[in-house]
C-alpha cells in the first residue's frame, strides 16, 4: 500500500473494527498484517492519528479510538476516508466556517490584489459555463470561497478554511445538484465579488453572511431529519 493512502484507510479501518464498548482497536501487528506494511509504518501512522486525537495508545493495554475528541483536521480525514461524520459536528463546523468567511470578506476588501480579483473572475466565468451546461457548481463554489480567504494574504487562515471544504467533499455535489440553488448561489457570488471590487467591507460581510445562511439552513434540515429518524426508531 502506498504511504499516502495508509492514513485515511487506517483511520477508516480503525473506526470499523473498534470495540463498540470500549473503543479498543486491533493491535499494531494485526494492522501491519492487514495493510501488508511494516509495523514501523503503522507506528508512524498511529503517531499522526494520535496527534490528531483520533486514537490513544495506552501502555500495556492497546490502541483505543477517541473520535469524540478528534480535531477538525481529523474530521476532514474521516470525510476523505468515507467514515460517517456526526451531523451535529458538521453543523458546528459550518457555523465556524461562516464566522471565518465573514471576516475573510472584510479582510479581502482591504488586502485583495489584482491577481485575486482576476482569479475570482475566472471562477465566476467557469460557474456561468457550468450553469449553461446544466452542471453543478460545487468545485466553483469551493474555489470562489477559498480565493476570498486567499485574498486575506494569510496562509494559515487559508489552511484552516480549506479543511472545512475537505469535510464537505461528499455533501457539496449533492447540495449543488439543485439547479435553482446553484443559480442563486452564483448570483450571490457576483454580488459579493462586486462588493469586494469596491472594497466595501461592510457590504461584503453582510452579503457573505446572507449567502452562508443557505448552507446553515441546509445542515439544520439534515440534522432535524436525523433526530426525527432517531425518535421514530426509539
Amino acid at each position: 500500500m502506498k504511504e499516502n493512502n495508509l492514513l485515511p484507510d487506517l483511520a477508516a479501518y480503525l473506526y470499523s473494527r473498534s470495540n463498540a464498548d470500549n473503543g479498543r482497536t486491533p493491535s499494531e501487528r494485526e494492522l501491519a498484517e492487514h495493510f501488508s506494511v511494516s509495523r514501523g509504518q503503522v507506528r508512524e501512522a498511529l503517531a499522526i492519528l494520535e496527534a490528531m486525537r483520533i486514537v490513544e495508545r495506552r501502555a500495556k493495554s492497546g490502541i483505543y479510538l477517541t473520535t469524540r475528541q478528534a480535531s477538525v483536521e481529523a474530521m476532514a480525514l474521516f470525510a476523505k476516508a468515507g467514515v460517517p461524520l456526526d451531523p451535529i459536528q458538521i453543523y458546528e463546523t459550518v457555523e465556524l466556517r461562516k464566522i471565518h468567511e465573514i471576516k475573510a470578506a472584510e479582510l479581502a476588501c482591504e488586502r485583495a490584489t489584482e491577481e485575486n480579483f482576476a482569479r475570482l473572475r475566472e471562477i465566476l466565468n467557469a460557474s456561468e459555463q457550468q450553469l449553461a451546461a446544466g452542471e453543478g457548481l460545487w468545485r466553483e463554489d469551493r474555489d470562489f470561497h477559498l480565493e476570498i480567504v486567499r485574498a486575506t494574504q494569510n496562509s494559515v487562515f487559508h489552511k484552516v478554511c480549506s479543511v472545512y471544504y475537505l469535510m464537505g467533499e461528499q455533501r457539496l455535489p449533492i447540495y449543488f445538484s439543485d439547479p435553482e440553488r446553484a443559480r442563486r448561489s452564483h448570483a450571490e457570488h457576483i454580488q459579493i465579488y462586486e462588493a469586494l471590487l469596491r472594497r466595501d467591507g461592510n457590504l461584503a460581510q453582510a452579503l457573505m453572511s446572507a449567502h452562508l445562511k443557505g448552507a446553515e439552513s441546509y445542515w439544520k434540515g439534515l440534522i432535524g431529519g436525523v433526530e426525527s429518524e432517531a425518535v421514530e426508531q426509539a
